[in-house]
């Protein structure tokens, strides 16, 4: 008798093992298809990412620009970056197209692992060369690449499928665990910051936010003056944010509709907010949370409308154009030794398991760390450090801006006049009729307002100084002087326009590199 209670016992607590077990795999588990798709939206976004920052090549990794090599080495004290081993705008171009390639490879599905790794290498590369025009975007671009060289992002809609003989419709592990929670430690992190702000909780976050109009486009300009509306997207933007957990402990269509919600309000930001392709890389990340059930009715529906055979037929075409065997694999197959198979097994299994633990673990605490929880081990930032991946989540939090801010930047000609040499023309210290205007890109206002209040103040003279060698080498009239001053605007959603005017810098430009008042 007693031992027939220990059997059912035993089995019983098996059974809850294996019930519980499985639950948990449910909510890491990834399907192939999302998979696909991610790598495809991926490989997509560092080809965007790489033709937007080509327009301002010259003026952000070069040494004819705002951070030449001799000012990098000097501020940074490590600096490992394959983009720092020239200053020459050839060598910067050369190594766009070197990333854009790989990138193409990554959505095709080409050797997709080398792709991915290459493509994150490269990206690290590309943001340690100029961390002055770097967002949250560029974090979370970094982990969610670093993360994809995990995942088995070639077994569906790639070339590499063709290698492939598994039967396995979703895969769960590490790799597929580390990514879900990257995507939702950026929403719990930010809702933790916004929930220690008044103004986040109390709804006027997002009416003062669209009233700093550099950053508002589109329908932001719209929206600017909905402030009804505008409070209540905050309202529900917070209430998802504080929600996000349930984006891993649902699943199927309850999951996929939370998910929906996210990508929705995403999208609100892309066609509102002038923050660069930061909603795009999260819908990106978002993508993995939709189950196989979305999959299946969406995979159903499109051969519905008669676009799947095509694209089969297409991707068909693609995987019989391209070698099936690299150089590397007919020589290990020529003169492969009998341990070699054993020494690769060994490998990837370290290479799949324990890097993504170790990173997994480190990331949790560095978020943790930013909310001030904790604290992760000197060892530990190192390793952070080194793979660019300490984070801390500040989107407009705790306080978000709610200030107008430009730059007006008046140099004194040699004829003895004067014009504003940062933005080519007369100088004005009216509110421009749009401050996102103001700016070229979003990446040059990045650079703008992190320069202006950077804790480094060699940074307004290497702006100066770069501001100084662009007029000369594009007017016969050079600029002798030039002085860097920040306006804001600090008027409050109702009021009339309240500027104020703060001289940061001035600087002679037949002077010392580096000029401190």
């Amino acid at each position: 008798m007693t031992r027939a209670l220990l059997t059912n016992g035993r089995n019983r607590l098996l059974t809850a093992l294996d019930t519980a077990s499985e639950s948990f795999v449910r909510r890491f588990e990834i399907d192939l298809r999302a998979l696909a798709a991610f790598r495809i939206a991926l490989g997509t976004l560092v080809i965007v990412d790489l033709l937007l920052r080509s327009r301002h090549l010259t003026a952000f990794y070069t040494d004819d620009g705002v951070l030449p090599l001799e000012a990098l080495f000097s501020d940074y004290s490590s600096v490992y970056s394959l983009h720092a081993i020239s200053g020459e705008a050839w060598v910067q171009a050369v190594l766009f197209v070197v990333a854009g390639c790989f990138a193409f490879a990554m959505v095709v599905g080409y050797r997709t692992r080398l792709a991915t790794v290459v493509s994150w290498l490269l990206l690290l590369s590309l943001h340690t060369r100029n961390p002055m025009v770097l967002n949250g975007g560029d974090a979370l671009f970094r982990m969610l690449l670093f993360w994809a060289i995990f995942l088995p992002l070639g077994e569906r809609w790639a070339v590499d499928a063709r290698r492939t003989n598994r039967d396995r419709t979703t895969v769960a592990s590490v790799g597929t665990m580390a990514v879900l929670l990257q995507v939702l430690l950026m929403y719990v992190t930010n809702a933790i910051h916004k929930t220690r702000s008044d103004v986040w909780m109390s709804g006027d976050a997002l009416v003062e936010i669209f009233q700093a109009d550099h950053l508002t486009y589109l329908l932001g300009n719209v929206l600017a003056e909905q402030f009804f509306l505008l409070r209540t997207f905050s309202y529900v933007w917070m209430t998802l944010i504080l929600l996000s957990p349930l984006l891993i402990v649902l699943t199927d269509y309850r999951r996929a509709i939370i998910t929906t919600l996210f990508v929705g309000m995403h999208l609100g930001m892309f066609v509102t907010l002038k923050i660069g392709l930061f909603p795009l890389i999260t819908v990106a990340g978002l993508v993995l949370f939709y189950p196989s059930v979305i999959w299946d009715r969406a995979t159903a529906l499109a051969t519905r409308i008669g676009i799947t055979t095509p694209l089969r037929r297409g991707l068909d075409r693609l995987q019989r154009s391209v070698p099936r065997r690299s150089i590397r694999d007919r020589f290990v197959t020529q003169v492969g030794r009998p341990v070699l198979p054993t020494v690769r097994a060994r490998s990837r299994v370290l290479f799949s398991t324990a890097v993504p633990w170790l990173l997994l673990v480190l990331v949790v605490l560095s978020n943790a760390s930013a909310v001030d929880y904790t604290e992760v081990p000197d060892p530990g930032e190192n390793v952070l450090d080194t793979a660019d991946a300490d984070q801390s989540w500040r989107m407009f939090a705790p306080d978000p801006t709610s200030d107008a801010r430009w730059l007006v930047v008046p140099g004194e000609l040699e004829n003895e006049t004067r014009a504003d040499v940062f933005h080519g023309s007369a100088v004005s210290w009216d509110r421009p009729p749009s401050v996102e205007d103001s700016y070229e890109t979003m990446r040059w206002r990045k650079y703008a307002l992190n320069t202006r209040y950077a804790d480094n103040e060699n940074h307004l003279s290497y702006f100066a100084n770069y501001l100084c060698n662009r007029w000369n080498r594009t007017h016969e009239t050079g600029v002798e002087q030039i002085t860097i001053h920040g306006l804001t605007d600090r008027a409050a959603p109702y009021e009339e326009a309240r500027i104020a005017v703060y001289e940061l810098h001035e600087y002679d430009c037949s002077g010392e590199f580096i000029q401190r008042e």
